[in-house]
């Protein structure tokens, strides 16, 4: 067959099914980018709608995503019955593809459901300091599939929201409590000693006022009686507070005279030598 002839009977066909079907995949197109549209519209609407009234933001996450993939899913369907597909057998195929990748992806739903739980629960929020499945750190992100929690040394822990439901948590909130211990001698005078901590850590702008800061005698040895505070620090400041206040300590107990504790040995005659006692 001639070149030419099979290009000049071929036309009019492609003409034909460009008549016929034309207008049914310019419609499709449409019905697609017009769901596409009313897509990002409404998930931005009721973003906005879910953020004034103080929902999580994984719970609006989820809400806009879910309403963004139903309504390009009826696009979807919408655009294949142009083209006289049937949508009953297409539905049903969904389901049955849609049922093995749930079970395929069971670990995952958990951890989703377990997500969900922690997000709706609220047994901690971002910023907290936890302690859950043996490891603790700062609450970072709560999300969908997993908890972030940063260690003081910047490191993160990445847990899966099943391992944290159901388990035993910690929860030490927005403020935790220091402990710094420092020694007087015997012959210090005590009500100046505890009046010169309370000072440093009324001065201290990291100890927070409320709750108030424990100090007082937490033991008395033969070497030195020791004085023991322990104030209310924001988390972030937990790790840096301790160094500055035994610092603070230090120098404020060397102005009021308050001498460090000297350490005493005791020393036996025998035979005329002096020996260390055991």
């Amino acid at each position: 067959m001639n070149p030419s002839s099979a290009a000049a009977s071929a036309a009019p066909l492609l003409l034909d099914l460009a008549v016929r079907y034309g207008f049914q995949v310019l419609g499709a197109l449409v019905i697609l980018a017009v769901g596409f549209v009313v897509a990002r519209w409404l998930g931005d609407l009721v973003e906005r709608r879910l953020a004034r009234r103080a929902v999580e933001p994984p719970i609006r996450a989820l809400g806009v995503r879910a309403l963004r993939i139903v309504i390009m899913l009826f696009a979807l369907v919408v655009a294949l019955d142009k083209f006289g597909f049937q949508i009953a057998p297409l539905v049903a195929g969904i389901g049955v593809a849609g049922l093995g990748v749930g079970l395929a992806l069971q670990g995952v739903l958990t951890n989703v459901v377990a997500g969900l739980t922690i997000i709706l629960t609220k047994p901690f929020r971002v910023g907290e300091h936890i302690e859950v499945a043996g490891v603790h750190g700062d609450v970072a992100t709560i999300e969908l599939f997993s908890t972030t929690l940063v260690h003081p040394d910047h490191s993160r822990v990445i847990i899966p929201n099943r391992k944290i439901v159901g388990e035993i948590l910690h929860n030490f909130g927005t403020m935790r409590q220091v402990t710094v211990t420092i020694g007087v001698p015997h012959s210090a005078d005590l009500s100046m000693a505890l009046g010169t901590a309370h000072g440093v850590l009324t001065a201290n702008s990291s100890v927070l006022s409320d709750p108030a800061p424990l100090v007082g005698i937490s033991e008395v040895t033969d070497l030195a009686i020791k004085i023991r505070l322990q104030p209310w620090v924001r988390v972030a400041d937990a790790v840096a507070v301790e160094p500055r206040l035994y610092e603070e300590l230090i120098e404020a107990f060397r102005k009021r005279g308050i001498a460090a504790p000297l350490p005493r040995h005791e020393v036996r005659l025998i035979d005329g030598a002096l020996r260390p006692s055991a």
